[in-house]
């Protein structure tokens, strides 16, 4: 998708000699972020090949989570809370959802049934489950203790989102000691059948430095754009006939998520299918466990007023539904082409509420 590249200097140039032509420019900052995505993801392949499948997947999923999380700052600078939210629901979801079931499709198509490991497939999905948690909590004490004065309620919403912030930070970091140190020998994946494949597609390996400087550069380009696709968000929202919350959880979630998406389809082509559910759970993981909270805690130094994590209850359905598909998927260790079309089917069906919501 490199053609797409031709996208970026048109967004530069719409955003200061047609400013006023929102859809326009959020179309073609759209598209501009995509390939600058997939470069992150690719200069994080060639720094992951000498490592494991779980040490490969956690660097994909935190380079591939940084247009998420560049998008988020941006919109909360603007103010735009909502379309906070509704981008972090969307990367969770989309990545449970999308990017697995785009995988497992793939992957079945070409081989019968894929296996991967079971145990540390159940690990994330119970990591989900508590990240749901997290972000259930809040929405649950908002609608029980709204009788009480609004002000007040506010105030200890932000202390409750405050305070949950920092348990899933402390959880997300002993998820990470747990994966890469004490029992790292779960997400290591199948290494010599791994090898095997690699050995099959020689290419040659990129240097540190170019990789470094790849991710520095596309890093920077996305969080410049990033910036005219938050912008243009409102009015393209109005002039096409959708929600800000629709397109903050597909439209904009599918466009930061698109370096995640290409390389676990990559993977499971390749029949590495502990690596693509490692990118694409560990995505989810770090969205909900890591981005959240640090989104929350610098909402305290970005824009006018804090950030909390009350949801709405149709982004709070779709986390919990789409966590407890992912669990359902995790119990045998193996995927097939039917679950793959059955993932996509429910992300579709969850789209159409999205894009039905007033």
């Amino acid at each position: 998708m490199n053609w797409l590249l031709l996208f970026v200097p048109a967004a530069i140039a719409l955003h200061f000699l047609a400013p006023h032509h929102d859809i326009a420019i959020f179309i073609v900052s759209s598209l501009a972020i995509v390939p600058l995505a997939g470069w992150m993801g690719r200069a994080t392949e060639h720094l992951a090949e000498k490592t494991g499948e779980g040490v490969g997947g956690l660097l994909n999923a935190t380079f591939g989570n940084a247009a998420e999380l560049i998008i988020a700052i941006m919109a909360l600078r603007a103010g735009e809370h909502d379309i906070v939210k509704a981008s972090l629901t969307g990367s969770i979801i989309g990545n449970v959802l999308l990017v697995n079931g785009a995988a497992f499709l793939a992957g079945g198509l070409k081989f019968k049934t894929q296996s991967f490991n079971a145990a540390a497939a159940r690990s994330q999905a119970t990591m989900l489950t508590l990240a749901a948690i997290g972000l259930i909590a809040p929405m649950g004490y908002h609608y029980l203790a709204r009788a009480e004065h609004v002000e007040a309620l506010r105030g200890r919403e932000h202390d409750l989102s405050l305070e949950i912030s920092i348990v899933l930070l402390i959880i997300y970091g002993l998820s990470l000691i747990f994966s890469l140190h004490t029992h790292k020998n779960l997400f290591t994946g199948p290494a010599r059948e791994a090898a095997a494949i690699d050995d099959q597609e020689p290419r040659a390996p990129w240097s540190l430095r170019r990789s470094l400087l790849t991710l520095l550069i596309a890093t920077a380009l996305i969080a410049w754009i990033s910036e005219f696709l938050v912008a243009s968000v409102s009015g393209a929202a109005e002039h096409l006939g959708m929600s800000k919350i629709f397109i903050g959880v597909i439209v904009v979630a599918i466009i930061g998520n698109a370096a995640e998406h290409s390389t676990a389809i990559l993977m499971a082509l390749k029949n590495r299918m502990d690596l693509s559910l490692s990118i694409a759970n560990g995505s989810s993981l770090q969205i909900a466990l890591f981005i959240a909270p640090v989104v929350v805690l610098a909402s305290y130094f970005i824009g006018a007023h804090p950030m909390n994590l009350v949801f709405t209850p149709a982004e709070v359905l779709a986390i919990f539904l789409s966590v407890q598909i992912a669990e359902q998927l995790a119990s045998d260790g193996e995927s097939n082409w039917l679950e793959g079309a059955q993932l996509l089917s429910v992300y579709a069906i969850v789209a159409i509420v999205f894009y039905f919501l007033p």
